[in-house]
């Protein structure tokens, strides 16, 4: 891993999501089989001082997005026939708290991204954010069950995967 070189002049954000596409793409890149992986992002959790524009939430958006175009940099012509599924389930309160921050909450948010994806579209129900539209009066409802989402991307791109034992 030490002497790999990434393609097109990607740069991996340091910190231990960025390491871990970089991994993910030597792996991919090395046509050993890989077929499906999972990396995660930590993090999230901003009680204080969350920050706008310059902050905690910012920098580590941040992060995800340059790692995000490193890693589809880095897989060259592979990144035309791979999908790129994000997930939260980790929601926040819709409402800063007193501390300059949220917290828990429920809500979440997926990206879905790649060569294949016929891309530039916002899915799912968006109930607004006025008390009353809310769930519980202070988070996002979730209005979109991930199984769905993966169990989509996983028969398109796997066709013989066998969605009842991914989804039990």
């Amino acid at each position: 891993p030490g002497r790999y070189t990434p393609a097109r002049g990607a740069t991996y954000p340091r910190g231990r999501f960025g390491q871990s596409l970089r991994q993910l793409a030597q792996l991919t890149k090395a046509d050993l089989g890989v077929e499906v992986a999972f990396a995660d992002i930590g993090g999230w959790d901003h009680h204080v001082n969350q920050g706008a524009t310059q902050g905690q939430l910012a920098n580590l958006a941040r992060e995800f997005a340059q790692a995000l175009a490193a890693f589809h940099a880095d897989l060259e012509k592979i990144a035309e026939e791979t999908v790129i599924v994000t997930m939260s389930e980790f929601g926040r309160t819709v409402r800063e708290n007193g501390n300059r921050g949220t917290d828990h909450g429920h809500g979440g948010v997926m990206f879905v991204l790649g060569g294949p994806v016929r891309g530039g579209q916002v899915h799912g129900r968006w109930p607004g954010l006025e008390r009353e539209q809310l769930y519980e009066g202070r988070d996002l409802e979730v209005t979109t069950d991930f199984r769905n989402v993966v169990a989509e991307a996983l028969s398109r791109q796997l066709p013989g995967a066998n969605l009842r034992e991914v989804f039990p």
